[in-house]
């Protein structure tokens, strides 16, 4: 691969943007989406693995909450690695990682090789997922940046709706008499297509100088993260003890140590693995901060979610899936229109009406559920879940582009990486908790004729919490700045691109 740069002429003018950037978008979204699908594809999934592959509690928990544990213990540096070898190397290192952990997966033999699979697929995703906020960042011109965010937005409402639906056919179809091994092995024709594609058109791209690998900022932020989170994963299980709660609290020392020692290193090399420097960003840091909560609300709502439909009500999966088909169109239309029409025009405020909005559709559903109990029907829950797209979609794709937009483009990776992380830390926080605003709430040995009202009283349960992170979420956004830098058509150009502008390796 030729290294030759466009510096010499950047410095001059702002380089004609790639014709093939388009499709390499078409390519990075697929990847994405293939992500954001694995996630709801396996939920809806869960009771099918536990009764067909004999699977435990614990094991089953596992079976989500290691992939988000790998995911977000790998993302800030899958970020670094992209913009010191090149994000086009280490995506394509990440969707082939992903695609033979998918297979691994199909075809586990018991549910501990699942785990392992998973967690597998977790670590490969968190190579891949970052390179794609970064190759969008490095690849489009910031007039342009608008209606990519806006599409981004409508691919999380579209992998929303079609994880859940498709993995609700494929378990229903029972394809070959595989049971549920087909919600991953549709990942391999996909991941291979992608990983072709995206050799040919995606152009490379990096740090605009010479970075180095933290390799002592990778192992802090790997031990902080597990010493939190497996804990929390595994405490219910066994019945909190002492030790956990030590190393939660020792996670924060390590944490504190990371800070530390990341600033001694910008000092040193300039190469720390977290860029300290952008929490100087506004936007950046309040935006952190409603990405981490924002999580967390997420890792609860959606794993209880599936157990209150399936286990609780006892519906199928495939009605299960089609239950939530007016929640995911009701996210795709919300961020499809919220950041190139809605967010010039009013700002934060859309973000804040956001959040009010999917917390009333929490309280509504909250009440619902209260009212109809086992009776609740499909249509009787579609006015909740659509209010509560609407608010989500609102949300999702104007806080990516008000997070990023004021990064400079040299720590594109960085940035990317720290905000995926914080989302799945906080998604991974939110499963973690599930043992406490849900599980907790169920008893050890319940007769059949107990286990629906169980799992309604702790759906209930689990909602107050919800709506009440919603209302955190609120109060965080008023952080964000009233306007925040937004990149949309007809903005005014950027700085030159000597100044901002990543390497581009032909």
């Amino acid at each position: 691969m030729d290294s030759r740069t466009t510096a010499d002429t950047a410095a001059h003018a702002e380089p004609a943007p790639d014709r093939a950037r388009w499709l390499a978008l078409a390519i990075v979204m697929t990847a994405a989406f293939m992500d954001l699908v694995d996630v709801t594809i396996v939920n809806i999934a869960i009771p099918s693995i536990e009764r067909t592959a004999h699977a435990s509690v614990s094991q089953i928990q596992w079976i989500t909450a290691g992939y988000a544990l790998a995911f977000a213990a790998g993302l800030i540096t899958g970020g670094r690695l992209g913009d010191i070898h090149g994000r086009k190397r280490l995506f394509l290192i990440g969707i082939g990682g992903f695609t033979l952990a998918s297979a691994l997966c199909g075809f586990a033999a018991n549910p501990e090789m699942l785990v392992a699979s998973r967690i597998l697929q977790g670590g490969m995703a968190a190579l891949m997922v970052p390179q794609v906020l970064s190759i969008v960042h490095a690849t489009f011109p910031a007039h342009e940046r608008g209606k990519v965010f806006g599409l981004f937005g409508a691919i999380v409402g579209l992998g929303a709706v079609s994880g859940p639906l498709l993995g609700a056919l494929l378990t229903e179809w029972n394809l070959f008499g595989l049971e549920w091994r087909p919600i991953f092995l549709i990942n391999l024709p996909v991941g291979v297509l992608a990983w072709v594609l995206g050799r040919r058109f995606i152009t490379e791209s990096k740090a605009p100088r010479a970075l180095k690998l933290d390799l002592v900022g990778v192992a802090l932020v790997s031990l902080g993260l597990l010493m939190l989170l497996y804990p929390l994963t595994r405490g219910r299980e066994l019945g909190w003890p002492l030790w956990g709660h030590l190393c939660m609290a020792g996670a924060l020392v390590v944490f504190a140590a990371l800070v530390s020692y990341e600033k001694r290193k910008a000092a040193r090399d300039g190469s720390p693995l977290v860029e300290l420097s952008l929490f100087r960003v506004k936007s950046f840091a309040a935006g952190i901060a409603v990405q981490t909560v924002f999580g967390v609300a997420l890792g609860i709502f959606f794993l209880v979610w599936t157990l209150y439909m399936q286990i609780g009500l006892g519906w199928s999966p495939l009605r299960a899936g089609l239950t939530g088909v007016p929640f995911s169109i009701a996210v795709s239309v919300a961020a499809g229109l919220s950041v190139q029409q809605l967010v010039p025009r009013f700002g934060r405020k859309v973000l804040q009406a956001g959040a009010l909005v999917m917390g009333v559709g929490v309280l509504l559903y909250l009440w619902e559920a209260h009212r109809y109990g086992l009776a609740i029907a499909s249509w009787q829950m579609a006015l909740p879940l659509v209010v509560m797209g609407l608010g989500m979609g609102l949300i999702v794709a104007p806080l990516t582009d008000a997070v990023l937009s004021e990064v400079p483009r040299e720590h594109a990776g960085s940035a990317s990486g720290l905000i995926n992380t914080v989302q799945q830390m906080g998604n991974a926080l939110g499963l973690g908790l599930v043992s406490v605003v849900f599980f907790g709430q169920i008893g050890d040995r319940l007769t059949l004729a107990q286990v629906g009202p169980a799992f309604v009283h702790a759906f209930q349960h689990a909602l107050w919490y919800v709506a009440g992170i919603m209302g955190v979420i609120f109060l965080l956004m008023s952080a964000l700045p009233k306007r925040p830098a937004q990149h949309v058509e007809g903005a005014a150009p950027e700085a030159p691109a000597a100044e901002k502008e990543p390497a581009l390796v032909h």
